[in-house]
């Protein structure tokens, strides 16, 4: 899967390079069509019997849930708190999340099983990936800017930036089933996300414009060997609390997590950067027309359209949305810190134990 991911890295930048930002999305379909087809061609047709019928009702709550959670976060720091749509995406989710508790509880065959989440390692497994997909996610969304706006690397060089922390977190991945044998299955999720954090705060701190890819890459090789640490025992921790006819369960709760995860952290951190940006930003408009400072005040994308042009202000405005995207970022990484302090709290008081590690194997086994 992490090799995967890095080909798709790389199929991206090159995309972007050469093509145009547009075609990112024909790729993905491409690659739908080909996974469709392959799937017809390799894997077997089989049934399993079922006495009840899929839990469609619970699926489309579900939806609400994300999409009225993932709204509020989105819409807040552009719209206001206040502002209608913002409001009515917490109440859509926050209802819709009781209204789904409430439903699968009472469903004889539920799309997912509240009762589960009883389970200490079920639930300290969801709730590390969730959180740790959801950082991961606010990351990439300013380093990518951070290399092509600020440091001025095309598409494919950026991506070759990155490869340190997916190369160090691929490398951990495989060291922390070792570990997890010798400390246990808490502490190995406890200390990547100690890392994760030091990394993190590691990046808030050297980050800056003058220091380039180095202030950034002590925190990212932190970072990745942090990532690769908690998530392959937290996955384990998931797959092993329940029997060998509820894998599928566990499967879905494990990819369905990672991807709320990501949908949150790029609404929640990339919220956090886009109000510190914008705040550092609107001291350093002073004298520059509305039209550009508008511009810049959106994003540095725009500051940076600016600065190709010949106006006179244009270098010192670039530079100052530079310094903005800074600032910005080391909001969001702060405020990283502080979830993945949380989350390490959180595993260290109510992380999977033991006991009830070895008997979801055993009854795996069975």
């Amino acid at each position: 899967a992490g090799g995967g991911g890095i080909l798709g890295m790389f199929l991206s930048a090159v995309l972007v390079d050469t093509i145009g930002w547009r075609w990112l999305f024909a790729l993905p379909i491409a690659l739908v069509i080909v996974s469709a087809v392959m799937s017809i061609r390799s894997v077997p047709n089989t049934h399993e019997p079922s006495e009840h019928g899929f839990d469609f009702v619970g699926a489309i709550i579900s939806m609400a849930v994300v999409v009225g959670l993932i709204v509020f976060l989105h819409e807040g720091p552009e719209q206001g708190w206040a502002a209608p749509i913002t409001l009515g995406g917490l109440i859509v989710g926050v209802g819709s999340a009781v209204a789904f508790i409430a439903w699968e509880l009472r469903h004889p065959a539920p799309l997912l099983d509240i009762r589960l989440f009883g389970k200490r390692s079920l639930t300290s497994g969801s709730v590390t990936i969730l959180v740790w997909f959801g950082v991961q996610a606010g990351v990439f969304i300013v380093l990518y800017p951070f290399f092509q706006a600020v440091l001025g690397w095309s598409g494919l060089l950026a991506t070759v930036g990155l490869m340190p922390m997916a190369l160090l977190m691929m490398t951990s991945s495989g060291l922390a089933p070792m570990l997890a044998k010798r400390i246990g299955m808490r502490l190995t999720m406890a200390s990547g996300m100690l890392f994760g954090g030091t990394g993190l705060a590691l990046m808030a701190m050297l980050v800056s414009v003058d220091g380039g890819y180095l202030s950034v890459l002590p925190g990212m090789i932190t970072m990745g060997l942090g990532m690769g640490l908690s998530m392959t025992p937290s996955t384990e921790a998931i797959t092993s609390s329940l029997p060998r006819d509820r894998q599928g369960v566990a499967s879905a709760l494990n990819d369905v997590t990672r991807e709320f995860g990501t949908a949150l952290g790029v609404a929640l951190l990339g919220a956090v950067f886009t109000t510190g940006y914008a705040s550092a930003i609107a001291g350093n408009l002073e004298g520059v027309p509305a039209e550009a400072a508008e511009l810049a005040r959106k994003g540095i994308a725009g500051a940076q359209a600016i600065a190709d042009s010949s106006e006179p202000y244009a270098p010192a405005l670039f530079r100052s949305a530079q310094e903005a995207f800074v600032q910005g970022w080391q909001q969001a990484m702060w405020a990283g810190v502080v979830v993945m302090a949380l989350l390490l709290v959180y595993v260290l008081l109510r992380g999977p134990e033991r006991t009830e590690i070895s008997n979801g194997e055993q009854k795996n086994a069975a």
